[in-house]
């Protein structure tokens, strides 16, 4: 079984670089306040570190 991650959009996409909200949308977070189970893989570690002023790990799982 793979480790998971619960990720939740805290922050908001506007006024942010393009680069920023691109990550947001392969997170799958579009949304303030949504929240997604994501495989614990360093690459979608990467994507969250660098956007990290806009979304918190809620739990990690497995």
């Amino acid at each position: 079984m793979a480790k998971t991650i619960v990720v939740k959009q805290i922050g908001s996409p506007i006024r942010r670089p393009e680069k920023q909200r691109a990550t947001l949308v392969g997170l799958g977070l579009n949304k303030m306040h949504k929240t997604r189970e994501l495989e614990d893989t360093p690459s979608i570690r990467g994507m969250i570190a660098k956007i990290s002023h806009l979304v918190e790990i809620v739990e990690e799982r497995g």
